[in-house]
């Protein structure tokens, strides 16, 4: 076994290792930059290492400085973690030159999955099923355009290198592809450096079915069963489970097989998953199931297979990469349970699920869930990151138990002033297909408001926060309401803001000399509401009521579609920034015409910028 390990990686992930690690008694380093110094991870090991500035690019991405930071500390392995640089072939090849145990499959193998393209081919080769589509090397706009039209519509453009839900497209016309294919690839060569795409059928009813693999070095590959990852947004994992809802032993057993087959193709060793899409309009069933990707590391998602198959995965990853044979054999492997995981991020769904960051005054996460976080109470959610807060695991002997024990966990999440998924991920269990199990991963975008928008806040709710902040004490998060106190002398009103910018009006407050008008004192009132005791000076999605339009986050402008003098009409686009690894549209708020713009592709920019100003046309 070996005896010590970098973690190449930051935030829960990070931290999930490190307390695997440390119960088998391997030193852990861990790696940070400027955002990161006083992370949770970097306390939690043994040793750390600064590796860079805060953009990823700068430290994370940066491969050589990972290498020295493990030799410099004289660590014998680099574990990758997921995402950065977990599935990129040079790295792990550069890490076994150094003379380091790379935790992770071959590069080979990290080769052989990571073009969805050639994966496909490969998996053709292996005898498992794949969706329809276009894997061709001609990747000319028109070749393309033509291919999805012998497809049919609609279609899907996928980056041949991406992952995550990046660089990927729906198209329902032929009418949209253009614009959609020059999206798909500016995101894909931003995320990935690689533009080229590939074309599949799109599925009406799909469900994401994925199977865990794993691999030793002495030719052994087994399963440790499905997880069902059908809720999502924008392509984004939003609740997984396991097993899957509707799932039968014979469609189980086919799935399954085929992954492992998958697998021996590429000669894998360590965890891996291998993700099917699943025509579920006649339920699941073995022959509408076909490959989609093979993910060569370790899944965010895997603590619902740990729960239900009562293996620790990260421990597995240890044994394997320091040479010995997998813990369990097939059939020593059993489903117990139902298990379920609710990302929560910073984000505000009210806003269009807009990134929230900054830092956290207060945090409460339920005591009685699995818990993954990086994250603690007095912390910062950085800019440069991804947003996830936790992940919050449940296991239950029933899915209907499991889903009850999820949306209490849910419900009972306090995190303030930076806004989060809570309320989202509460009313999501209650949805009744999800109680069904009659999912796809369309289900969240169908019901839009009824899921993003919170209940209109009740009479008593609006007194209730306003009589609690007026008696806050003035330290703090609080420090910015000095001067008011119950008690003292009336004021005829108070504005209360909600998540979703609604204003509301609160009469016959007791408040002395209450704060600068633009001034917020933010308080948090259960089920993931906030409330704000200001004036609102502009909407949420970044436009202002005298039509300035302001940036909702710090980011940076890749696109500018308006010039100074333009007539533009309500809704139109006119700047999209990338913000925490997301394109935001921001548009017009009315007919009106561009006075002054100040957005300059490239450009970094701050929240609430002034970006574009609009008047309105009289």
């Amino acid at each position: 076994m070996l005896k010590s390990l970098l973690i190449a990686n930051r935030g829960e992930i990070a931290c999930r290792i490190i307390r695997t690690a440390r119960a088998m008694g391997v030193r852990t380093i861990a790696v940070y930059s400027d955002a990161d110094a006083k992370a949770l991870h970097v306390r939690q090991a043994d040793e750390a290492v600064h590796i860079g500035p805060s953009p990823a690019r700068e430290s994370y991405l940066v491969g050589d400085k990972i290498i020295a930071a493990a030799l410099q500390t004289g660590a014998e392995a680099i574990h990758p973690g997921y995402g950065f640089l977990s599935e990129n072939a040079d790295f792990a090849q550069a890490v076994i030159d150094a003379g380091l145990i790379w935790v992770g499959p071959k590069p080979d193998s990290i080769r052989a999955m990571g073009l969805k393209d050639a994966a496909k081919e490969r998996m053709i080769a292996a005898g498992v099923p794949v969706t329809p589509g276009y894997l061709g090397a001609d990747q000319s706009p028109e070749r393309l355009a033509a291919e999805a039209d012998k497809i049919g519509y609609p279609v899907l453009i996928k980056a041949v290198a991406g992952g995550g839900g990046k660089g990927m497209r729906r198209v329902d016309d032929a009418a949209d592809f253009a614009d959609s294919l020059v999206s798909c690839q500016r995101e894909a060569a931003s995320s990935f450096g690689n533009t080229d795409v590939l074309i599949e059928k799109y599925i009406l009813s799909p469900r994401h079915i994925e199977v865990q693999v794993f691999g030793d070095s002495h030719g052994n590959v087994v399963h440790l069963f499905e997880r069902d990852c059908s809720l999502q947004r924008r392509h984004q994992k939003v609740i997984e489970e396991a097993p899957a809802p509707g799932m039968d032993e014979e469609t189980r057993a086919a799935v399954c097989d085929a992954a492992v087959r998958a697998a021996q193709a590429v000669d894998y060793v360590g965890a891996g998953t291998i993700e099917f899409i699943a025509d579920a309009s006649e339920g699941l069933r073995a022959d509408r199931i076909w490959f989609m990707e093979m993910n060569t590391r370790l899944q965010v998602e895997h603590p619902v297979t740990e729960e239900i198959t009562g293996q620790d995965l990260v421990e597995w990853q240890l044994r394997v990469a320091s040479g010995e044979p997998l813990p369990k054999r097939q059939d020593q492997l059993e489903i117990h349970g139902w298990a379920m995981e609710a990302r929560l991020y910073a984000e505000n769904p009210a806003t269009g699920f807009l990134p929230s960051t900054g830092l956290i005054e207060h945090l409460q996460l339920p005591s009685f869930a699995r818990l993954e976080t990086g994250v603690e109470e007095g912390g910062e959610v950085s800019p440069f990151y991804d947003p996830m807060i936790a992940k919050i695991i449940v296991h239950e002997p029933s899915r209907s138990a499991a889903i009850e024990e999820l949306w209490e966990a849910t419900s009972d999440v306090e995190v303030w002033p930076v806004r989060t998924n809570a309320g989202f991920l509460a009313r999501l269990c209650l949805d009744a297909d999800f109680r069904s199990g009659t999912i796809d991963t369309g289900l969240i975008e169908r019901r839009g408001e009824a899921l993003t928008i919170p209940p209109a806040p009740q009479e008593t709710h609006l007194r209730e926060a306003a009589a609690a902040l007026a008696a806050r004490p003035v330290r703090g998060v609080w420090e910015g309401a000095i001067g008011l106190r119950l008690n003292a002398a009336p004021r005829a009103e108070a504005r209360i803001v909600d998540d979703a910018g609604q204003v509301h009006v609160v009469s016959d407050l007791m408040i002395d000399d209450g704060p600068p008008q633009d001034e917020v004192i933010s308080f948090y009132l259960g089920e993931g509401r906030g409330y704000r005791l200001a004036q609102p000076r502009g909407t949420a999605s970044g436009a202002a009521a005298d039509g300035a339009i302001l940036s909702p986050m710090p980011g940076r402008i890749i696109a500018v579609d308006v010039a100074a003098g333009d007539a533009v009409i309500k809704g139109q686009k006119l700047v999209t920034l990338e913000a925490m690894k997301m394109e935001h549209s921001l548009v017009a708020p009315f007919d009106g015409t561009v006075e002054t713009l100040a957005a300059v592709i490239g450009g970094q920019v701050s929240e609430g910028a002034v970006l574009v100003k609009i008047t309105a046309i009289t």
